[in-house]
């Protein structure tokens, strides 16, 4: 009896632990970018992306940063991420490969 209370408090400390704790970024770029509020949308990340001749596939917030998830002009298939106020690329990747990365 007294093993499971504790185990069932232990396991309750640990679901609210994980509920509570904010989720994490990849690690592959972090935009310091303010509040949301200042921020340009995806929606229009993505039209100006397309009118460059990109294909997006899917967008989300990742590290403060808008992560892309697409295929550029030339054909290549990629992970981007771009600052979400200026909307200016920071890193493109293909499958561990640095395509391009802002200095």
């Amino acid at each position: 009896m007294k093993y499971s209370v504790i185990t069932a408090a232990a396991t309750a400390l640990i679901a609210t632990t994980g509920l509570s704790s904010p989720a994490l970024a990849t690690g592959k770029m972090t935009c310091e970018a303010g509040p949301q509020s200042g921020w340009k949308t995806q929606a229009e990340l993505k039209a100006e992306l397309v009118k460059k001749g990109w294909t997006v596939k899917k967008s989300k917030v990742d590290g403060g940063c808008y992560e892309v998830y697409g295929t550029t002009p030339e054909g290549d298939r990629v992970e981007a991420y771009f600052h979400p106020v200026s909307l200016e690329k920071l890193l493109v990747s293909r499958r561990g490969e640095i395509l391009f990365q802002k200095k």
